[in-house]
């Protein structure tokens, strides 16, 4: 990619992208969120499984009186699942995909850090077919020769699984 082709995505890209972000670990990938997405970490607790729900959907957990939807991303990302160390941590997010703004849990493998992610770091997502829908990629940031993906938590989730998530905090 030429250099003016970099500046022209920056301009209508990257800035609305930059700012500062929750990095995490999954199968030994970094992925980053928004950090004003993050309510809070917890470590991992006991989860109550709810019948017939998807499989990356492990159940739901008491957080201060709220049930909260607990999800597992390596399942939902079609990882393989792996075991869980003292490093595995619940992140506790606000999503606002439905147009109500609702809690859920996700199950990382490793909390990284929090990082402030410059404008000229981030990419667009490089197109992958239409076989592949990464919509819920918001960039590719490019940090000390290494690659995180910006995700978009609001976009992760289909409707009908979002209705089923929205259902379960509703319990």
């Amino acid at each position: 990619m030429d250099k003016s082709a970099t500046i022209e995505i920056v301009e209508q890209f990257g800035t609305r992208l930059a700012g500062q972000y929750l990095t995490f670990v999954l199968s030994g990938e970094e992925y980053c969120i928004e950090l004003f997405k993050v309510q809070q970490i917890i470590q991992l607790e006991s989860i109550t499984r709810v019948p017939l729900s998807p499989k990356f959907i492990l159940g739901v957990i008491n957080l201060r009186g709220k049930v909260v939807p607990v999800v597992d991303l390596r399942i939902k990302f079609e990882m393989e699942v792996g075991e869980r160390t003292e490093k595995t941590c619940m992140v506790v997010l606000q999503l606002n995909a439905s147009g109500s703004p609702f809690t859920v849990a996700f199950i990382i493998d490793e909390v990284r850090e929090v990082t402030k992610i410059k404008e000229e770091e981030i990419e667009e997502v490089p197109e992958f077919g239409a076989s592949l829908d990464v919509s819920f990629l918001m960039g590719v940031a490019k940090i000390n020769h290494s690659v995180r993906m910006l995700l978009d938590i609001d976009k992760l989730f289909s409707l009908q699984e979002l209705n089923r998530l929205d259902s379960l905090q509703e319990m």
